[in-house]
This record gives C-alpha cells, sequence and structure tokens, in this order.
C-alpha cells in the first residue's frame, strides 16, 4: 500500500462520554467516566456498563421504520452529531453518488431486536414476527447507512470482532488506492446486548468494578456501546487539519478468544503501520491503546508496544472512560486521537491510581497538554485479528 496521504474532512463522535466532538473532548479534558452500575439497565450481572442515553430519544426517519433498532439509532445519532451528514453530502455532490463509499465495522448489529424476540416467544415456543434482515444482519448497518445518506459507491460490513471499525479504514485506503471510489465513509456502530455481555462474563472476562486498564488489581472488562463515523477523502475541497497516513493488519491466529503472550500479533500490526507511514517510532507522540483491563490482554498489549516504542512513549486506554465498545472501538478509538490531534490534548486511563509494576509502558492517568504531531491507535480482536492505524496533523 502506498504511504499517500488520506484527509479526514469530516468525523463524529457518539460514545458514553457524549453526543459530539465537543462533548467527548471536554469528557476527556474532565477526566470523567461513562461507566455505570449495569443494574441500573436491568442488568442482572453484577458489573458496569456504558450505554448512550441520548439514543432512547432518537428515532429514525419513518420512510426507514422497517430498519428501527437501537444500533440504527445510534447510527442515525452519529450521522446527526458534528454536521457529519452534512458533510458527506457535499462530497456526494462533488464526487458523485457512485463514488463515495461506505465501509462499517460492527460486531453484533442489531442483535438486541432477536433478543426481545426471545423473550416474548409464545406458549408454542414460536417466535414473534419481527425484521431480522433489516435489524439483527450484519449487512443491515451497511443498509441503513447507505439508503440514508443515498450512497452508491462500494459498501460492506467487516465484522472482526474488537478490530472492526479499525479495519475498515484499511479497506478504504485500498478501495481509493485502486480507483474504485475517490471518498469514502467509515467507522462503526456497535449498542449494548446481553448476548455479548453474557458471553463474555461465560468467559470470565467482565468486571464487578469499573474497568481499570493497566491498573495493579484490573480484573476485566466493562462493555460499552457507541459509534464513530469518518469521511476520508482523496482530493478535498478543504484539507481538514488530520490524515491517515498509515495502517497495519496482522492475523496472528495464536487462540479463539486469547492474546499471543508475546504480544506477536499486535507488534507486527503496529510496525507495518509505522511502515506503510514511512515514521520511525520515535516520531510517534501518543499510544491509544487497545487496552480492555483484562490482565492477559494488558499485559500482551505491553509487550507489544515496548517491543516497537520502548518504555517512554505516552500512552493511555479510553475504555476505562467508555467501556469496551467493541466493533466500534476500532472507529471510536481512531478519532479520539484526531481529537488529540486537533486540541493537543493526550487523554488520561481512567483507571486506579496504582499501575500494574510489571506493565512497562508509560501509561498516562492523567490527561494533559501537548503539542502532537502523529498518533498511533491499536485494536487487538479476537482470534488475533489486529489493527494499528497512524493519523497525523496536517500543516
Amino acid at each position: 500500500m502506498s504511504t499517500e496521504s488520506l484527509p479526514i474532512t469530516a468525523y463524529a463522535l457518539v460514545s458514553p462520554l457524549g453526543v459530539g466532538r465537543r462533548a467527548t473532548l471536554a469528557a476527556l479534558r474532565g477526566h470523567t467516566t461513562g461507566l455505570v452500575p449495569a443494574a441500573r439497565w436491568a442488568v442482572e450481572l453484577p458489573c458496569y456498563i456504558g450505554r448512550v442515553e441520548a439514543v432512547d430519544a432518537i428515532t429514525v426517519p419513518a420512510e426507514f421504520a422497517a430498519y428501527d433498532c437501537r444500533n440504527h439509532r445510534l447510527a442515525e445519532l452519529a450521522l446527526l452529531s458534528d454536521d457529519f451528514a452534512a458533510a458527506v453530502e457535499r462530497a456526494a455532490r462533488r464526487y458523485g453518488r457512485s463514488r463515495v463509499g461506505l465501509f462499517l465495522g460492527t460486531s453484533t448489529s442489531g442483535v438486541a431486536v432477536t433478543e426481545e424476540a426471545y423473550c416474548r416467544r409464545g406458549d408454542d415456543d414460536q417466535l414473534p414476527p419481527f425484521p431480522l434482515h433489516t435489524t439483527h444482519s450484519l449487512g443491515a448497518l451497511i443498509e441503513y447507512v447507505g439508503r440514508r445518506l443515498r450512497l452508491t459507491g462500494p459498501a460492506y460490513t467487516v465484522s472482526t470482532a474488537c478490530s472492526s471499525s479499525a479495519k475498515v479504514f484499511a479497506v478504504a485506503r485500498r478501495q481509493i488506492a485502486a480507483g474504485l471510489c475517490d471518498a469514502a465513509v467509515v467507522g462503526g456502530v456497535d449498542s449494548f446486548c446481553r448476548t455479548t455481555l453474557y458471553g463474555f462474563h461465560a468467559l470470565e472476562l467482565v468486571s464487578a468494578q469499573p474497568t481499570r486498564p493497566w491498573g495493579k488489581h484490573r480484573d476485566g472488562l466493562s462493555l460499552g456501546e457507541g459509534a464513530g463515523l469518518a469521511l476520508l477523502e482523496r482530493d478535498p475541497a478543504e484539507e481538514g487539519a488530520v490524515a491517515l497516513i498509515g495502517v497495519g493488519e496482522s492475523s496472528d491466529a495464536y487462540h479463539m478468544s486469547s492474546p499471543h503472550p508475546e504480544g506477536a500479533g499486535g507488534a507486527q500490526a503496529i510496525t507495518a503501520a509505522l511502515a506503510d507511514a514511512d515514521c520511525a517510532p520515535e516520531q510517534i507522540d501518543y499510544v491509544n491503546l487497545h487496552g480492555t483491563g483484562t490482565p492477559a490482554n494488558d499485559r500482551a498489549e505491553d509487550r507489544a508496544v515496548t517491543q516497537v516504542f520502548g518504555t517512554q512513549i505516552d500512552c493511555s486506554s479510553t475504555k476505562g472512560a467508555t467501556g469496551h465498545t467493541l466493533g466500534a472501538a476500532g472507529a471510536i478509538e481512531a478519532l479520539f486521537c484526531a481529537l488529540s490531534l486537533e486540541s493537543g490534548w493526550v487523554p488520561g486511563g481512567v483507571t486506579e491510581t496504582e499501575l500494574d509494576p510489571e506493565l512497562q509502558t508509560a501509561f498516562v492517568t492523567r490527561g494533559f497538554p501537548k503539542a502532537l504531531r502523529r498518533t498511533v491507535s491499536i485494536s487487538l480482536g479476537f482470534g488475533g485479528s489486529n489493527c494499528a492505524l497512524v493519523l497525523a496533523r496536517r500543516g
């Protein structure tokens, strides 16, 4: 892949920290968390989760009623935030609707609708009618957003667990480089559902406390929900302040749900991203870690990061603030990096004050101002599906 820079000309953020870039930045600077006790949402497990309360007031447009579900309401909220839909409309008019690609990541899509249907089974154990294909299906998200924005270019969903919406940035790079489109909408959307919560609980990965990435006493993750959308353009009318300059992917396939203990796949993805960006490790100013807060994952990622960067680079995990947003995490955290580049702010990890002394990276517990030129965002998925993105400030 070439080292051509792709400007990010618009982006929108929705997470438990707030709706829109301004609210998100204020929350990051305020060192706040969006995690709340799960009991508040009638969840039986003793744990914390991150919910986007604003979704409850959102409805999809009437003509898309068949697509109505929490996941698509999250997507709608992102489209309405930060003037994102308007920016995409300008790009579609400039390049043509068939020249704007759409590549989105999700891990569970609208499965919560199916969960609800199972809860409403009749005495004959049959499911009631419900819109399975326009809500539960992994393709439903692409259909909804594509029709909502009236885009007709290349479009597909990526579902590679926690790296899903990081990999769509790589997909867009390839599609644009191949001449299949001139611009692309990328990102990820994942909404809270009990399937993933109880699945992670069965793996003994859910903490009863708010997740504590890199903490000495960390014992698991907290789940969250959110959406992150970005517009990448080959030759934009307005350049944008931030650009994607490098992507790196790997698939170590070490284990179905556990990372390689030495972080081999993560290190490979980071190294590939730096090479793609023609960038040396010492030219990176901040790393947004995958940082789930589970003992094994943080340990393996720590080894991956120190292999490439050493022990002095500023790092943090924002999952202590948002929870793990699964298929949306890659996009949300990459766009946190974009926000950091624009604002000159290194976000601190919301965690316990006592860090694990066995972990060697320079984990930032309290955010601080710093002029940033280049950042790396790391996403590590189940099955060793890994992706690293290099973002840079323009000008």
